[in-house]
């Protein structure tokens, strides 16, 4: 994955930091890429995250999390900062469409316009978490809903505890 992130720019991060291929070396870090007006795959994914955290002690200090817009039309920096604001410790990057399309395509991940009856949109789009070691390397997924047991087991071997 690093390999395909270094051709982006710089993505924007809530933290006031950038996101780059860089981002994901130095400590293990998981990635989830969703949107703010997602109606439930995100919020349902920030709460099992929040719950991870607890559930981990201090150990969860050691996780990054990454939450990229698929969205960066509607999702600013600044909107992103809030909507991420009530799970302690989760980044939210976002940047231009063409650097977000980018950053989409290197972590493989799916996302797409569906557009509503009444006018507007929804983003559909994969709904895994993306881990990563302290060396940035790609080391598996937590998917959608994934059974509590399994993704602290997850991530307990991700963070070597």
């Amino acid at each position: 994955v690093r390999q395909r992130l270094a051709g982006i720019d710089a993505l924007a991060a809530t933290d006031g930091g950038e996101f780059t291929a860089e981002t994901l070396k130095g400590q293990p870090s998981a990635v989830f890429f969703g949107f703010t007006h997602c109606p439930d795959v995100c919020p349902t994914t920030l709460g099992d995250i929040a719950g991870w955290q607890e559930e981990l002690g201090d150990a969860a200090k050691d996780l990054r999390v990454f939450f990229v817009t698929v969205d960066p039309e509607r999702d600013s920096v600044e909107t992103l900062r809030e909507y991420v604001s009530w799970v302690p410790g989760v980044i939210g990057v976002s940047g231009s469409p063409e650097e977000i399309a980018k950053a989409v395509k290197a972590f493989r991940i799916y996302a797409r316009k569906s557009p509503l009856a009444g006018g507007g949109y929804n983003m559909d789009h994969s709904s895994m978490l993306l881990l990563f070691d302290r060396n940035g390397e790609y080391a598996g997924l937590i998917g959608y809903q994934e059974e509590d047991a399994r993704a602290l087991a997850s991530l307990r071997k991700l963070l070597g505890s």
